[in-house]
C-alpha cells in the first residue's frame, strides 16, 4: 500500500503562485510513476504533470511553461510549483502513484484561482 497526502492548496488571484506538496509513505519502493492530476467541476480528471518510468517529466499542454513538478529521489515528496495561475486552473488537485499496476490517490487539495 502507498499512502499519499497532499497539501498547499488554497485561494489565489490570477497570476499568482502556489506550491503543492505530496508526501508519500508506506510501500514506496518500486513505485513506477508519480504525478499530479486535477479535476474541475463537471470535468474528467486529467493529468497535469508527472514523472515517467524513465524519470522524465511530462506536462499537460495547458500548463507547460507555468507549472513545474519536482521531487526527491526517494519518491517521498513530490511537489508541483504553479506559477501564472489562471481561473481555468481551478480544480481539486490529486497526487497519484502507480506501483505494480495499481493506482494510488491522495484525497486531493483544492486550488481556487479567482479575483
Amino acid at each position: 500500500q502507498v499512502q499519499l497526502v497532499e497539501s498547499g492548496g488554497g485561494l489565489v488571484q490570477p497570476g499568482g503562485s502556489l506550491r503543492l506538496s505530496c508526501a508519500a509513505s508506506g510501500s514506496i519502493f518500486n513505485v513506477n510513476t508519480m504525478g499530479w492530476y486535477r479535476q474541475a467541476p463537471g470535468r474528467e480528471r486529467e493529468l497535469v504533470a508527472g514523472f515517467t518510468t524513465g524519470g522524465r517529466t511530462n506536462y499537460a499542454d495547458s500548463v507547460k511553461g507555468r507549472f513545474t513538478i519536482y521531487g526527491d529521489n526517494g519518491k517521498i515528496m513530490v511537489y508541483l510549483q504553479m506559477n501564472g495561475l489562471k481561473p481555468e486552473d481551478t480544480a481539486v488537485y490529486y497526487c497519484h502513484a502507480e506501483r505494480y499496476g495499481m493506482d494510488y490517490w491522495g484525497t486531493g487539495t483544492l486550488v481556487s484561482v479567482s479575483s
